[in-house]
């Protein structure tokens, strides 16, 4: 049955691409894996507002630290307060500091011998650490991070905000940046005279713990970078280069070099670009079969058409010389014969040339072979067959004969073998036609008491203005295209037709034509 086509404004449609069919292949994917790749990017986003809510946490801290200090100092004498603050100095890790009402600082731990707040020097870091912090300024710029200000010593009070908020009676906190780019908190809680106490403390830890999980961060994506990038690259060498192969042999092919073109068929592939290939290659193989044939077939017209044309040309030559009135009458009938063997070469040489693409826009129906056979030998009956030659159908009522194609060709089929059997049959002759089934399929079997098929000529005989024809026949009869234009038929339906001795082995040919029965037939 005829293939379902789709329409190419349908097939456009579906597979069209809008900028990116501009862009190469090879770029697309490198493209797709990159954004999988800023994705994973995205996790430094997650690690400032990691480090954000760890910031807030110790705040919040600092915060609590600063108002049990103040408790604290409020339950001791003054004389007690120095070796108190020590000790709180040194649990907490923070350096604290009491500030008078007027912002006078009265009390310090670093002054009492306990040093545990110390900032680094950035200058004096080493390789290692000024790379870390110029990372951590490059990336805070990119995700946007909120720079704290930079951590400078007063001792008025008043110079501190969180003294400030402290002595207005609320306890108070906040984040400075070190020289180091590492994070100084400070809290500030108030006492009851007035007074406040700021603790401080450099929260190294918290960069240092950012530090480490974007380095292990920064290693999964520069591993997932480079997988990325081969695997870019695999496919990239696995589907573009065999199809730029591909591409560059079918522009060899459309520019007409499809003889000395080689379409790689890629036999190890067993994925959509192997189909592709061999796809390919079959098709050029199947051009390449089609240009030698209309070569062929163009060169076997030239050829055909010389022989009636040499011989009209003589005889019209020969009608200006000649004046025997019979003589005239001879060449009048060679130049008639040689007309009509023109005509109707000219008409089935059409008939060939245009049969393929008549078939593929054949529309396939139920066809019942038996009744049309039957017919035919009917009609053919009622006109008189010469030499009172015999025809009979053989067929049981119960086989079906049900074909899916297009009556007109394969009656087209059946007449070319029935003329052929014709031409070859003796007087008195009997052409038996039989019909059966198996396997799924109607074969029919045209039989002729001739001199049958030399079985070195049984595949010449379907070639075009391929003809053996029996000695009695007039030169010119028959165009030697009955039985290629039967096989093209035969085989547009998915059939075969092939030529056999007899089964009874007496002389003459059998044609055997096996066509799919219809679904349901």
């Amino acid at each position: 049955m005829a293939p379902d086509t789709v329409s190419p404004k349908s097939e456009g449609s579906d597979l069209a691409l809008r900028w990116s069919g501009r862009v190469s292949l090879t770029r697309r994917i490198l493209a797709v894996n990159i954004f999988a790749l800023l994705l994973l990017a995205g996790g430094f986003f997650y690690l400032d507002s990691y480090r954000a809510r760890i910031l807030d946490n110790r705040t919040e801290q600092a915060m609590r630290e600063a108002r049990l200090i103040a408790e604290a100092l409020q339950t001791v004498t003054p004389t007690l307060r120095n070796p108190l603050i020590v000790q709180l100095a040194q649990d907490t890790g923070t350096r604290i500091r009491l500030f008078a009402p007027n912002g006078a600082l009265t009390v310090d731990s670093r002054a009492l011998g306990k040093r545990n707040f110390q900032l680094l020097d950035p200058d004096k870091d080493d390789r290692g650490q000024r790379i870390a912090r110029f990372l951590d300024a490059g990336i805070d710029t990119v995700v946007g991070a909120i720079r704290p200000p930079l951590y400078r010593e007063h001792d008025d009070g008043r110079s501190w905000p969180d003294v400030r908020t402290a002595q207005s009676g609320h306890a108070a906190a906040t984040v400075w940046r070190a020289p180091d780019r590492t994070p100084v908190i400070t809290a500030a809680a108030p006492l009851l005279d007035g007074a406040a106490v700021m603790t401080a403390v450099n929260a190294r830890d918290i960069t240092q713990t950012v530090r480490v999980e974007r380095y292990r961060l920064s290693l999964v994506l520069l591993t997932v970078t480079v997988v990325s990038i081969l695997l870019s690259l695999f496919l990239a060498r696995t589907i573009v280069r065999p199809l730029r192969r591909l591409a560059r042999a079918a522009v060899r092919v459309r520019l007409g070099r499809a003889r000395e073109v080689v379409v790689p068929r890629l036999p190890d592939r067993k994925d959509e670009i192997g189909m592709l290939a061999r796809a390919l290659s079959d098709m050029s193989l199947a051009l390449r079969a089609r240009i030698d044939a209309t070569e062929a077939f163009a060169a076997d017209v030239t050829h055909e058409m010389k022989n009636p044309l040499a011989s009209l040309r003589s005889a019209v030559e020969g009608l200006g010389h000649v004046r025997d009135l019979e003589l005239q009458q001879r060449l009048l009938s060679i130049v008639r014969e040689d007309v009509h063997r023109l005509d109707r070469l000219i008409t089935d040489i059409s008939e060939a040339s245009r049969l393929d693409a008549q078939l593929s826009r054949a529309k396939f129906e139920p066809v019942d072979v038996g009744a049309m056979v039957e017919g035919m030998i009917a009609q053919r009956r009622e006109r008189g067959i010469e030499r009172e030659i015999r025809i009979r159908l053989d067929r049981s009522q119960h086989i079906p004969m049900m074909v899916s194609g297009e009556g007109a060709r394969l009656e087209r089929v059946f007449e070319n073998l029935i003329d052929n059997a014709l031409s070859f049959s003796p007087d008195g002759g009997l052409i038996a036609i039989a019909a059966r089934a198996a396997d799924g399929a109607l074969e029919i079997g045209v039989e002729d008491e001739g001199p049958g098929v030399p079985e070195d000529a049984r595949e010449a005989v379907f070639r075009r203005f391929q003809s053996i024809r029996p000695h009695s026949e007039a030169f010119g009869q028959h165009s030697g295209l009955g039985l290629a234009i039967a096989r093209t038929i035969v085989e547009a339906h998915q059939g075969t037709i092939e030529v056999q001795s007899r089964e009874d082995r007496l002389t003459g040919a059998r044609f055997v034509v096996r066509l799919p029965l219809a679904d349901g037939g």
